[in-house]
């Protein structure tokens, strides 16, 4: 963690100087009439954006919301493991590894042969394979989320606060549109529900909106977009409860099978005492609603203890309880721009989260993907605001979420029949059901699916063709960066590289260093590192502004092969150790050396060519742009002109 960059401030260093002080929007307040960005709605999707955004003052983002407060309950819970490795770029990963519960195994369980009635453990297994992140697979509820985000945006630079009792009421988008976002053609109206103002209306201007106010989202239907989809026809039922239970597994993530009561998904939430089970109901008919079966939280806990025979669970207190029906929806698009005229027009409104997908919970798929969405999002809006890219780049939110989205639902829907289906017995005809292994074996298949590290975007505007992956086959284009160990070479501090990826809208040029002596003046380190400082038609020096650090859009890192004993710091380039500040002082940590021992080399782990070395491109969002061989000094130069914007003199 850096700090003092600027000059000493004492106090939590994670608390930002105000770029404002006394900057902070009283809940009663009015809001601005002109905005950059306005975020309809406070759920995961909504806080992750403006989480995001809070990084830069220069923004005027706006976040609202027509509830009276943060949320204190959340119906979300799982945490997957790519997530976490989100959060760890937000700031506030090690407060969540403290706090959530741990999944680490999984069990199994299905009716007793020798008696059906009763179920047996089948199996238990590693929740998530070894090496896939350096995180767990996490529980924690939805509100503590939010608080995080709460707290990251009130301690950042904007001091961003949400307003709340806040209704969107409709938006307008001008016909005089043009592409350039300093203009702010998106009319917004709001009413006001707060006591003493409520009816009142506010207008906003603002030059884009993102929708991120659920599978009801007025946004989506104000842009002409609609959900489509099917039901399942399937009830479920789903509560947190503490509990005295003689079931062994109720601290485990457990998946039950039974003969013939159906199945149940138990979910051990954090604190060590409560659990959330989702227990699956009678079959629904044909457009019939679960809430006109008027099933009662008596109902849950009887179903929960047929199954669970010849267990019992004694329920001391719901915590939370609902009833809800399967289903899989998605709209064609994510953004307010026909496909027709993507050529002339670039996006103004988006949505995001459950505005554009919903499914059923039961894979803890809903608050990660959501969230995902808009950090996808988010520095692309901001990279656009600020004029260092192009608008274009706005085009490939709906592109590249979409094709998430869609994998996401096909997934949920065989998972959902897969979990509602009986399990073959004995009993049963060999055409009926589901096997046990089958079930836990589909499971295992899809573990990076559901873990969050499985999505891998296209070839793109801002994701490269592979041409060169065989210099690095374990950081696949489009795939988020798969972090791993390394030694900082200043002060010997051993830790994860893609921990220094940070949600701050920089991109990443990671440096893997070939087979020559770096510290020779003819090395190919040396000369990308003097090509990338002193070249004026770099893309460090031709997309940078005048007075901003060196590495104010690129952050440039190396990792060599040899051991940090064996490098001098002071003999590194100067753009290794850049001058930063307002005293120009020293950055000490853009230089990291591979962990020499077997297990924990970078070079080996993610299958790097130690002979050519070569360039990693991280986007702000965690995810490979290309790969490039250290000399590729035009193909860099190509991959960004196509859309950034070079800074004016």
């Amino acid at each position: 963690m850096q700090f003092h960059l600027n000059g000493f401030r004492p106090g939590d260093p994670d608390i930002a100087a105000p770029a404002q002080p006394h900057a902070n929007i009283e809940p009663s307040a009015s809001v601005a009439s002109e905005v950059d960005v306005l975020i309809i709605g406070c759920g995961p999707a909504g806080l992750t954006l403006a989480a995001q955004l809070a990084a830069f003052p220069n923004i005027k983002t706006r976040i609202v919301e027509r509830k009276p407060g943060p949320l204190l309950v959340g119906q979300a819970d799982g945490v997957a493991c790519r997530s976490v490795e989100m959060f760890n770029a937000f700031g506030f990963a090690e407060r969540m590894l403290k706090e959530a519960y741990w999944v680490n195994e999984t069990t199994f369980w299905k009716p007793d042969e020798s008696a059906p009635n009763s179920i047996t453990r089948s199996a238990r297994i590693q929740d998530t394979e070894d090496g896939l992140s350096e995180f767990p697979h996490l529980i924690l509820n939805q509100a503590r989320v939010h608080d995080f985000y709460l707290e990251l945006m009130r301690n950042s630079s904007s001091q961003l606060e949400p307003l709340y009792w806040r209704r969107f009421l409709s938006l307008d988008v001008a016909s005089t549109r043009t592409n350039d976002p300093r203009t702010r053609p998106v009319r917004v109206t709001l009413e006001r529900l707060d006591p003493g103002y409520e009816g009142q209306l506010e207008t906003i201007n603002a030059s884009y909106v993102v929708g991120c106010d659920g599978a009801h989202s007025r946004v989506r239907e104000s842009i002409g977009l609609t959900l489509h989809g099917d039901s399942a026809n399937q009830a479920w039922g789903v509560m947190d409860v503490l509990a005295v239970t003689d079931f062994p597994d109720i601290r485990m993530k457990t998946l039950i099978q039974s003969a013939n009561q159906g199945s149940i998904v138990i979910i051990p939430r954090e604190g060590g005492y409560m659990v959330r089970i989702y227990v699956e109901l009678e079959k629904l008919a044909a457009n019939e609603r679960a809430s006109a079966r008027d099933i009662s939280s008596d109902d849950l806990i009887a179903t929960v203890n047929r199954i669970f025979h010849p267990y019992t669970l004694e329920v001391k207190e719901i915590v939370w309880w609902s009833v809800y029906e399967i289903g899989q929806r998605l709209c064609d698009k994510f953004d307010d721009i026909p496909t027709q005229v993507t050529d002339t027009l670039c996006p103004r409104v988006f949505i995001a989260g459950d505005a554009c997908h919903t499914h059923s919970p039961k894979a803890g798929q809903g608050m990660n993907v959501s969230m995902r969405d808009t950090f996808n999002l988010g520095w692309k809006l901001a990279s656009v605001v600020l004029g260092r890219c192009t608008p274009e780049l706005l085009h490939s939110y709906s592109a590249e979420r979409h094709a998430v989205a869609k994998v996401l639902i096909d997934f949920d829907q065989e998972w959902s029949k897969m979990i509602s289906a009986p399990p073959k017995t004995i009993q049963l005809a060999s055409n009926e059901g589901i096997d046990p292994a089958e079930f836990q074996a589909y499971f295992v298949r899809h573990a990076r699916y559901t873990a969050g590290t499985a999505i891998q975007y296209r070839a793109s505007l801002i994701v490269g063709e592979p041409r060169h992956q065989q210099l690095a086959t374990g950081f696949d284009i489009g795939t988020r960066f798969h972090s791993a160990p390394v030694i900082r070479l200043a002060d010997a501090k051993p830790m994860q590289l893609g921990h220094t990826v940070k949600a701050d809208g920089r991109w990443r040029l990671f440096l893997f260093g070939d087979a020559q002596d770096p510290i020779a003046t003819n090395s190919c380190m040396r000369g990308l590192c003097d090509f990338l400082a002193g070249t004026a038609d770099s893309i460090v020096r031709k997309f940078a502004r005048a007075g901003e650090d060196i590495d104010a859009v690129f952050d440039i890192r190396a990792i060599f092969q040899q051991s940090h004993h064996a490098l001098p710091i002071e003999a590194m380039p100067s753009l290794l150790l850049p001058r930063k500040g307002r005293y120009g002082l020293l950055d000490y940590e853009k230089v990291f050396c591979a962990n020499q021992s077997p297990d924990h080399d970078i070079f080996a782990m993610r299958s790097v060519d130690r002979e050519h070395g070569c360039i990693v491109i991280v986007r702000p969002d965690q995810h490979v742009a290309q790969v490039l061989p250290l000399n590729g000094f035009s193909e860099l130069s190509a991959f960004f002109d196509r859309f950034m914007i070079v800074a004016s003199a």
